[in-house]
Formats: C-alpha cells, structure tokens, sequence
C-alpha cells in the first residue's frame, strides 16, 4: 500500500517514520507543512492522486491547547477542516484514514475510564476542534478509524517529559497538578499499535488507546525525577485551581482500550515501563 502520514515532524509522526523500516511491505510518504499544506483542498487532492494513496494516517494538529482559546479559526482549520479534505481526497480512491484524536472530547467530569460510546462533552476549543474533526472525517471517508489518545510524549518535540526534566535540573522546587487524573501516552506504543491496525486492515470506528494504569500529571512528574535520578528538586502537588490556565482540562480523563485490544489482539504496556524506555532516548540527548 502507498500511505500518506501527515504531521511527520511531531512526535507520533516521528515515531511512525522510526517504526516504517520495519514495514517494508508498504511506501510511505512522509509530510510536513512545507511538503504538503492540509489546509489547501486542491493540493491535497492533487497530491493524493499523484501519488496514488491508499490510505492516510493524519498526525497533524493543532495541540496548543491555551493558545487555541485566542486563535478559534486557525485551530479549527487545522482539526476540523484539513482532515475532510483529506478523507475527501483519499476517499474518492476508496482509501481509508487513520485520524488520531484525543481525550479532551470528554468534559472529564466522569469517575470511570471512558469507553467509546460515552457522550462527548468537550470543554475547550481545542477540545471542540477535534472533536468536529473527528465527526467530519467519520462523515467523509466510511473507512475511518478514530483513534483517541491522551498525555502524549516522546524522544521527539516538546513534552511534558522533557520539561520535567529540564525544570528538575533548573530549580530546587516545582509545582505540579495532582487533581487530574489520566494516563501519559509513549508516542512509539501508539505508533505500534497504528501499523498493527495497518498491517491487518482497518475496521472502522472509533478507538481509545493509552498507556496502562491510571496516575495524575504529580505522581508522573515523581516518576521521571525518580528515573532521571533527579533528588534536588521537590515536587510539590497543586490544585487546578493554583495553577490557572485559558483552556479547561479535563479532571479524569481516563481511557478505556478494550475495544483496541480486542479487535486487533494487541498488549499495550504499562505507562512505568513505557516512561522508562523512552527517557533512555531522551537522557541520551541531553
């Protein structure tokens, strides 16, 4: 199969470039903005048939989620609009499209991990863009999979990772939110799990997937001092409320996999174990 995988340079679609040497049964098209610009209906079309796509895996977004509440129109285009056309364009080949998505569809208001029938609520625009994108694309393309993650991380880009250790290096006390509730998401781990749906076909719908367990964004911050062997900055736990921000978080954003797992026989594994592979990347580069 020929497969387009846009937003190559963030840290899923790095991830995926990583993972394609091991998959080389299909060709890959990797882009970027300057290689492709989602936002152009006509050169997506072009583009698509030019290279005679089979089949999409959309990394590309809008993810400043605070600045997201200022620039509603440009977030939008890039969550909303850009991914129809490209469900239009592969569409039309009777392609399919993998439109990655995320936890903040939910309000985070729930106690349980959130299945994929459970109403969406989403509480910020960032939220609300990508949950229009998910409609838009389901609407477009009928081989569709959406596949909602959370907290996501990497060797790659700017994270929540990194910035604990950089500011664990930096200061001798840091503050951090203990009042919400999720579950971080290795960008490699979901990346294998995206060629494992590809590799035995998509089936459509939508899907969860994360990493295993259930911790909040203080006891993640514990852990990466903890494995970076950081011990002269105290962590301290903060309330949402301490700690202001323009865009709403969800407070419990836990994500059910069972559908994931079930239909493509798939183990995720646990968000300790994941953490501690991919910091031995990123301690590397530091």
């Amino acid at each position: 199969m020929k497969i387009l995988v846009t937003g190559c340079k963030g840290q899923l679609g790095n991830e995926m470039q990583l993972l394609e040497e091991k998959n080389p049964q299909h060709l890959y098209f990797n882009t970027d903005v300057e290689d492709l610009d989602i936002t152009d209906e006509v050169a997506i079309e072009r583009y698509v048939d030019e290279h005679e796509i089979d089949g999409i895996v959309n990394c590309a977004a809008y993810t400043a989620v605070d600045k997201a509440e200022e620039n509603p129109s440009i977030c939008r285009m890039l969550n909303a609009t850009a991914p129809g056309f490209l469900a239009a364009a592969v569409e039309r080949r009777g392609g399919w499209m993998i439109q990655i998505s995320t936890d903040y569809v939910f309000d985070g208001t729930g106690h349980q991990p959130y299945v994929e029938t459970d109403p969406t609520c989403p509480d910020s625009i960032y939220g609300t863009t990508k949950l229009e994108g998910e409609q838009t694309v389901m609407a477009t393309c009928h081989r569709t999979m959406i596949i909602r993650t959370a907290w996501l991380y990497s060797a790659f880009g700017n994270n929540f990772v990194k910035t604990m250790i950089r500011l664990g290096k930096e200061r001798q006390e840091l503050g951090v939110i203990f009042d919400q509730v999720g579950t971080p998401t290795y960008a490699r781990d979901l990346a294998v799990a995206i060629f494992a749906i590809i590799n035995q076909g998509v089936v459509p719908g939508i899907y969860h997937f994360s990493n295993e367990g259930v911790i909040s964004w203080y006891d993640f911050a514990k852990a990466i001092h903890r494995i970076a062997g950081i011990t002269d900055c105290e962590v301290r736990p903060l309330h949402t409320v301490d700690y202001p921000t323009p865009a709403r978080r969800p407070h419990y954003s836990v994500l059910d996999k069972t559908k994931i797992k079930e239909t493509y026989g798939i183990s995720i594994p646990y968000w300790e174990e994941s953490l501690a592979d991919c910091m031995k990347d990123i301690t590397r580069e530091l």
